[in-house]
């Protein structure tokens, strides 16, 4: 099982540090690892159909 793990960051610009510090100490291996896992996510949530998830509605309303 993964351990789960937080950062709090001041301000966007040190969470974005903390990404990249994160991501660029990993193998490539890892890096491969992770983005397989997202993307085996995504392909999950896609083929589901989103059933119970209706997507965003686009409407557009001109007002004069």
């Amino acid at each position: 099982m993964k351990k789960l793990w937080l950062n709090k960051a001041a301000s966007f610009k040190e969470a974005r540090k903390f990404d990249e510090n994160y991501y660029t100490k990993m193998s490539r291996a890892e890096r491969l690892d992770t983005m397989q896992f997202l993307r085996e996510i995504y392909l999950k949530f896609k083929a589901s159909g989103n059933g119970n998830r209706k997507g965003l509605r686009r409407i557009i309303t001109i007002v004069r």
